[in-house]
């Protein structure tokens, strides 16, 4: 057995699933949501979501409330990352909360189940904090993007 791609934990038709838990979630607030994954990565897998987090622009939502779920395939590594709105909203420890979460359903191979628990975990959270409000726009793709 090969190396674990991205695309192998992640086959088009659970990537609907996750677009979708992904539009239903932001459809009930006015915060971002973001999936990223890779095949693998040399870095620490927290300092990579960071860089890549500045890379698909997350930083640019006008409450700073955007969420990065980050994956890396091959190394089974999770790292959720939050703008500096939504993180000083966030209680201690929410975010390895959301990893947690993530982590059990990765480690029975439910990696779709896993990224869809977590959107709405991080999309309930961004609604309480940060609700839909008459006017708000979609500040950032829906899309799942790959590494």
């Amino acid at each position: 057995m090969g190396v674990l791609t991205a695309a192998d934990l992640l086959p088009e038709a659970d990537q609907a699933r996750v677009k979708e838990a992904i539009q239903k979630a932001e459809a009930r607030t006015s915060g971002e949501i973001r999936v990223h994954l890779d095949d693998t990565i040399a870095d620490e897998v927290l300092d990579h979501a960071a860089y890549l987090f500045e890379e698909l622009g997350m930083f640019r939502t006008r409450d700073r409330n955007g969420v990065l779920i980050y994956v890396s395939a091959a190394d089974r590594r999770v790292a959720v990352i939050g703008d500096a709105g939504i993180n000083a909203r966030v209680p201690e420890g929410y975010w390895n909360d959301v990893l947690a979460l993530l982590q059990e359903q990765f480690k029975n191979g439910r990696f779709a189940d896993g990224l869809c628990l977590a959107v709405e975990r991080v999309g309930e959270k961004l609604r309480a904090d940060f609700p839909f409000e008459r006017g708000d726009t979609d500040e950032l793709p829906n899309d799942i993007s790959f590494g």
